[in-house]
């Protein structure tokens, strides 16, 4: 048989094929382990970036709705819904947006009671003091007997009728007071906005809303003083907790318990007034 001149052995080209095959490979190999390298990196970066820190409620406000704020920049925010939810002491307040719709049967009860608490506290500032009773002359007579009498039968009866008045009118502060507090127990978990005169004069945090030092709803009342002991909280004749906010003049937090846990957080301030 004939040599062909220039052949390589057979031995040698599968040699030589094995190796670059085994080059290939390492190379798919390390672009695999760089690419599941990056994109664990991408992952850890983007989840990094996505991660927030929750909002705190406190001296800066809420959602950005800043204590003093005007109503109209707060609306024009978008964080609030367009239509009040209670005017209810000359105040005007609104539900954070997506919260309670208004209930037009409980702000009118809310609107009777008070007109007619300010109606019945009107006629009672009108009521005369009574002055030192009159009392009947030992020596007089028949006559001026009855007509003594008859003063006094009027007077007795005016005395009555006012002390009537004074009592339906403080009838009316009780119903007027009622009408808040069920006010405030319904927008006690959804929270609410409230605006005097001067601007926001009241935040009234939604169920998730934390203090800076993680107090809100849910929280025990153990962990409210452990948080605020030192700093100014006080129990109010109301029931709820209050302690001043730092760097606000006149501005306070109060916390509302339900036994031995805080049931809502708020922020206000009581020397803004409603009108």
């Amino acid at each position: 048989m004939r040599k062909i001149l220039g052949a390589k052995p057979e031995g040698g080209r599968a040699r030589r094929m094995a190796g670059v095959g085994l080059a290939a490979a390492l190379v798919v190999t390390g672009a695999a382990a760089c690419s599941s390298a990056g994109g664990s990196a991408d992952a850890g970066t983007t989840a990094a970036a996505g991660s927030k820190a929750p909002e705190v409620f406190g001296p800066a406000g809420y959602r950005g709705l800043t204590p003093g704020m005007v109503k109209d920049a707060a609306l024009a925010s978008g964080a609030l819904e367009a239509a009040p939810v209670s005017l209810l002491d000359g105040c005007t307040d609104f539900s954070y947006k997506g919260g309670p719709a208004p209930d037009s049967t409980r702000m009118a009860a809310e609107a009777t009671a008070e007109t007619r608490l300010k109606d019945l506290n009107a006629k009672a500032d009108a009521v005369e003091k009574p002055g030192t009773p009159e009392t009947l002359p030992p020596n007089a007579s028949a006559k001026e007997a009855a007509e003594f009498a008859e003063r006094a039968a009027g007077s007795a009866g005016k005395v009555a009728a006012d002390t009537r008045l004074i009592a339906e009118a403080t009838q009316a502060q009780v119903e007027v007071m009622t009408l808040r507090e069920a006010r405030d127990k319904a927008f006690l978990a959804s929270g609410r906005v409230s605006f005097g005169v001067a601007g926001l004069r009241e935040l009234v945090g939604p169920a998730g809303a934390r203090t800076a030092e993680g107090v809100g709803a849910g929280s025990t009342v153990d962990e409210l003083k452990k948080a605020y002991g030192t700093r100014g909280l006080e129990l109010a004749k109301d029931g709820r907790y209050g302690m001043p906010v730092e760097g606000r003049q006149g501005w306070q937090y109060e916390f509302t318990v339900d036994g031995d846990k805080v049931s809502g957080i708020s922020l206000v301030n009581l020397d803004m007034k409603c009108a």
